[in-house]
């Protein structure tokens, strides 16, 4: 939430001194009052909870003197003025926003921090979260409700100004402020509830609790994000949480045998070593079938039964670090949010030649963070930000082998089901088929245009996807580049960046694709069926700095769902950008959506 303020909501400046003829007083003076607000709200992330509720109440200051000065007389008369006048109009109702969202985070802060106690992530009060968050639901809904008010106001000022700094900074606003809302939605949804029902028991409250944790490195795509390049055995017991047992991939060992069964459909797709080998065991987007495969791998090994799985990874690391601040090796090297997906994803393998040395730093993060994880007390404004986050963009992801836990796990998007609802979707996964740690670079696109309705009920749509392979000039490790796809012979030959994906583009139930082009050449249609989806696949070559296109014309059954769009927790973000054309459909309404996840 500070970062949808700081972003775009408080970044209006360069239009207030762009526009010839404007009150320099007023110009400026707006321009300073946003800027302050702005710095108050980036001290929050750093502040403790008596902190935070200043840094808030200071941005709240600056944000409402920033409003009465663009709504008096003098500025009204700015905005007559031809060809500033839109520009002022804007200008305004981003100051508007800055006002109105500086409270609402206000409000929202004063109740968070009701929830979670100054014990932070001890997490001693959790047997009282559930009563917490009802008594919270009157607050996160009026929260809601100002939102949407703040938002028609930013919606109906000028879009185009002539001033591009503030055309963009209104648009990021928008975009943000939907964000926003979001995030309330989920807070005010009834699933929260139920899941905040289940912690007492899932965090030991009980009788202990023992959990499958994965560590996915992003670098070599798997389904539900990366290879498992480490693991461990999370603790939990009276809410307090430990880690034990944190371990390479390779100390968990595979074999031929299943060690569970999702059904033949699965075995079909995946084949036996999705149920047998820690390597592949991901290899869907589906996460409760990689937790059942982790549970039983570790089952047959030990002999021990635990009580469900988590899955994380190095940029969900980051945004706990951005929280709980910097950690020290043992080493006395710092790792931070700015370097730890660096550190893991990229620099490991360039210092360190030696797989066993390189998997010794990277088990010395992972246990490092961890524990100052487990021991901090971060302001529970922050923390809840960076937990949203996680989660949106499925980061953490969580399930449980008990079945009442499961089903309420399920209706959240914590869970990382792939989920069996109608409507329309267009999801992306890729898979690294050369053994390389070459999707550290991968770069994604994904356009979603859905078409005007026909008379049977049915859509013409149309989605492009764009994958680069970015990766830099110069030579690179070998461990990151070498083709384990191919025999030794013609490795050499193979081994200077290129990379082979497996790409799948999982529609919506009920959807057909009619043709698929790849570099716009016409491609044979590979089709699968996964959880009611049609899934689409090909397996892509890709030389370093190429760039591959593949765009599926649909026909989708109409459906007054909203389009489901998720994104591969990958390294670098995936720009997604969903069109609606409803001509002929009951709504009748056109809409453009851009996001830029981090995948």
């Amino acid at each position: 939430m500070r970062r949808l303020i700081a972003i775009g909501v408080l970044c209006p400046a360069a239009g207030l001194t762009l526009a010839a003829g404007w009150s320099a007083y007023l110009g400026m003076s707006v321009r300073d009052h946003l800027q302050a607000t702005q710095d108050a709200l980036v001290r929050l992330g750093a502040s403790d909870p008596a902190g935070a509720a200043g840094s808030l109440a200071d941005a709240q200051r600056h944000a409402e003197e920033a409003r009465r000065l663009t709504s008096g007389q003098s500025w009204s008369l700015i905005g007559r003025i031809s060809p500033i006048g839109d520009g002022a109009t804007t200008v305004r109702g981003l100051a508007e926003a800055a006002a109105g969202l500086t409270g609402v985070l206000r409000d929202v802060h004063r109740v968070v921090a009701g929830l979670i106690s100054v014990k932070g992530l001890s997490l001693d009060n959790v047997e009282t979260l559930p009563a917490s968050l009802e008594s919270a639901t009157p607050v996160l809904r009026d929260a809601a409700r100002r939102i949407d008010l703040i938002r028609s106001g930013l919606a109906s000022t000028p879009a185009e100004t002539g001033v591009d700094a503030l055309d963009q900074a209104r648009a990021t606003a928008l975009r943000e402020i939907d964000k926003l809302r979001g995030w309330l939605a989920i807070a005010n949804d009834a699933a929260v509830k139920d899941t905040a029902a289940l912690l007492p028991e899932m965090l030991g409250y009980h009788g202990q609790r023992r959990y499958f944790l994965a560590f996915q490195t992003n670098a070599e795509a798997r389904g539900t994000g990366g290879l498992v390049g480490a693991f461990g055995i999370l603790k939990a017991n009276d809410g307090h949480l430990s880690i034990e047992r944190l371990s390479s991939n390779n100390h968990l060992v595979g074999g031929t045998v299943p060690v569970v069964d999702h059904g033949p459909a699965f075995l079909k797709r995946y084949g036996p070593s999705a149920v047998s080998l820690m390597a592949n065991s991901n290899l869907s987007p589906h996460f409760p079938y990689a937790a059942k495969t982790w549970l039983g791998l570790w089952e047959r090994q030990t002999g021990e039964q635990l009580d469900g799985a988590i899955a994380t990874d190095p940029v969900a690391l980051s945004y706990l670090l951005k929280v709980i601040g910097p950690v020290t090796l043992p080493s006395g090297e710092r790792v931070t949010a700015d370097n730890v997906v660096d550190l893991t994803e990229r620099e490991a393998y360039a210092r360190y030649p030696d797989p066993l040395k390189r998997k010794e730093f990277l088990i010395a993060i992972a246990s490092t963070v961890s524990k100052a994880i487990t021991q901090s007390r971060p302001d529970p404004l922050a923390l809840l930000s960076a937990l949203s986050q996680m989660v949106d963009e499925r980061r953490i992801q969580i399930w449980s082998r008990r079945d009442s836990e499961q089903r309420r796990l399920a209706a959240t998007p914590i869970s990382g089901v792939l989920p069996r609802k109608p409507g329309p979707f267009a999801g992306l996964v890729v898979i690294n088929s050369a053994g390389t740690k070459l999707d550290y670079y991968l770069e994604r696109s994904l356009h979603y245009e859905l078409g005007p309705c026909r008379s049977d009920g049915t859509r013409v749509s149309k989605v492009w996807i764009q994958l680069n392979n970015n990766v830099p000039q110069g030579k690179l490790p070998k461990y990151v580049i070498d083709r384990l796809d191919l025999p030794p012979d013609r490795r050499a030959a193979k081994s200077n960046g290129s990379n082979r994906l497996w790409l799948s583009f999982y529609a919506g139930a009920g959807a057909k694709a009619n043709a698929l082009r790849i570099d716009g050449k016409p491609a044979r249609i590979i089709r699968h069926t996964e959880r009611s989806h049609p899934v689409y696949d090909a397996l892509l070559e890709f030389a370093p700095k190429q760039s591959r296109t593949l765009e599926f014309d649909l026909l989708e059954p109409y459906s007054t769902n909203p389009p489901v769009v998720p994104v591969q927790p990958l390294v670098r973000p995936q720009y997604t950008r969903i069109t609606q054309d409803n001509k002929g459909c009951p709504t009748g309404a056109s809409t453009t959506q851009n996001a830029g996840h981090r995948g």
